[in-house]
């Protein structure tokens, strides 16, 4: 493991704001490894490393998978890689998606926790959905500190209220306060007592998400052995999920390694619900075109009795075609209204 302190970061929606501020405010001899992981789309490229380098005095880059953790740099996930720390090296690896990312804030969290106990920082910043709360959990159990950006704070809140329901923050403040925060906690560095130790189940389960991030194969390192099987089946590759705990918080991960937390899951299902809901509604249009077309050749054959019966078909159609419209649209919404700030 590093023999200096482990900083890590995790943002999404409305992040790149407050991670500029964050890194505005460490000193240019900041004795530790800073880590992000910010949810970008998997095939756009990121600019991120040279907004970091430019805002603060640390250089930040995107890492080359193995390549030694150094203190005074800022190291960022690059687009559709986990971000690890593993050992004294940087992990960039391709491992299942979690909660719908990759990379992941979680899965960057909890291999800083597995490689350096009470020798790591977390930090939550805007975001949306939950990301991050599991991760920063673990750093807390293994004797970690945990820091979140304010909600109020937060163009985003999500992340952060996810992240102060599930753990017993030690600090949440502003975005602009938390660089000097991690300046003074960093040059503090952990206490002697602050190593918490975990029984040999969480240590266990543990170590197989973290070889799962890194690319392992979740069945042949034993998930099965961590959990139950649940009644729920991976929206990503539709195999059984397994049901893992967090303390009393429930997560979920398939045997070929997806995982979600309960809010990811329910977004993933809300969301292939609505795609169900076009490809029927689509299904339905065509349908009024078929039967239109074949009222019209009912028509031109003089078959008129046949031509009524296919028009009222017709309406009956549009009739349930405009039902289900609406309930689209109303499932949209819904989607929105959860992913999206308040104008209040």
């Amino acid at each position: 493991m590093p023999q200096f302190p482990v900083v890590v970061v995790g943002a999404s929606a409305g992040g790149v704001e407050p991670l500029q501020e964050v890194v505005a405010a460490l000193p240019p001899d900041f004795p530790g490894a800073v880590f992000v992981v910010l949810h970008i789309p998997p095939y756009s490229p990121s600019h991120l490393p040279h907004i970091l380098s430019q805002a603060g005095p640390l250089p930040a880059v995107h890492p080359e998978d193995g390549e030694p953790v150094r203190p005074g740099h800022i190291y960022v996930a690059p687009p559709d890689h986990h971000l690890l720390v593993e050992g004294d090296q940087v992990g960039v690896k391709n491992g299942p998606k979690e909660n719908r990312f990759r990379p992941s804030v979680d899965a960057l969290f909890r291999s800083a926790a597995y490689t350096c106990g009470a020798g790591v920082i977390g930090v939550v910043l805007s975001g949306v959905l939950d990301d991050g709360a599991s991760g920063l959990w673990t750093v807390k159990r293994r004797g970690g500190l945990t820091v979140v950006q304010d909600p109020a704070d937060a163009q985003f809140d999500s992340m952060p209220v996810s992240a102060l329901e599930y753990v017993d923050v030690d600090y949440s403040l502003p975005a602009a306060e938390i660089g000097a925060l991690l300046a003074g906690l960093v040059r503090a560095g952990p206490s002697p007592e602050a190593e918490v130790p975990m029984s040999e189940e969480e240590n266990r389960q543990l170590e197989v998400e973290v070889q799962i991030a890194a690319g392992g194969h979740a069945l042949r390192l034993g998930l099965t052995d961590l959990g139950e099987p649940s009644p729920f089946s991976c929206p990503e590759c539709q195999g059984v999920l397994y049901t893992l705990k967090d303390g009393t918080v429930t997560r979920f991960r398939c045997h070929t390694g997806h995982a979600y937390s309960l809010e990811a899951l329910l977004t993933e299902v809300s969301e292939d619900i609505e795609e169900k809901l076009y490809q029927t509604l689509r299904v339905m249009e065509e349908g009024v075109m078929l039967l239109r077309r074949m009222g019209e050749q009912a028509v031109q054959a003089g078959n008129t009795g046949n031509a009524a019966h296919l028009l009222e078909k017709v309406r009956q159609v549009e009739r349930q075609s405009e039902l289900l419209q609406r309930l689209t649209q109303q499932a949209v919404q819904s989607r929105l209204d959860d992913v999206l700030p308040s104008s209040d």
